[in-house]
């Protein structure tokens, strides 16, 4: 079965860096575009980057351009957020997603938390 499993939250001071992973399994990852969305307390979910399938294009919410890289590994099979310059905003659970054979699956969610 298909399995997301996000890893590389914690607590950060505000312009620090921590850089998020997710290891797929279940299904052929190099096939398959790939998202990190967030969940701040008392929000919706909002999306923060996708990547394709071959990592060739990557498309950033307007706040977070600039300071988050996402990134893949089809031979590891595992997408990367790398996160810089944090704020206390980017607080939220990041979660990873993929949508497969017209089903989405979400990861178990990695809690960020940008604080001094």
């Amino acid at each position: 079965q298909v399995q997301l499993v996000e890893s590389g939250g914690g607590l950060v001071q505000p312009g620090g860096s921590l850089r998020l992973s997710c290891v797929a399994s279940g299904f052929i990852f190099r096939n398959y575009p790939m998202t990190w969305y967030r969940q701040a307390p008392g929000k919706e979910r909002e999306l923060v980057a996708t990547i394709t399938s071959a990592g060739l294009t990557t498309n950033y919410a307007d706040s977070v351009k600039g300071r988050f890289t996402i990134s893949r590994d089809n031979a590891k099979n595992t997408v990367y957020l790398q996160m810089n310059s944090l704020k206390p905003g980017d607080t939220a659970v990041y979660y990873c997603y993929s949508y497969i054979g017209r089903k989405g699956y979400w990861g178990q969610g990695t809690q960020v938390t940008v604080s001094s």
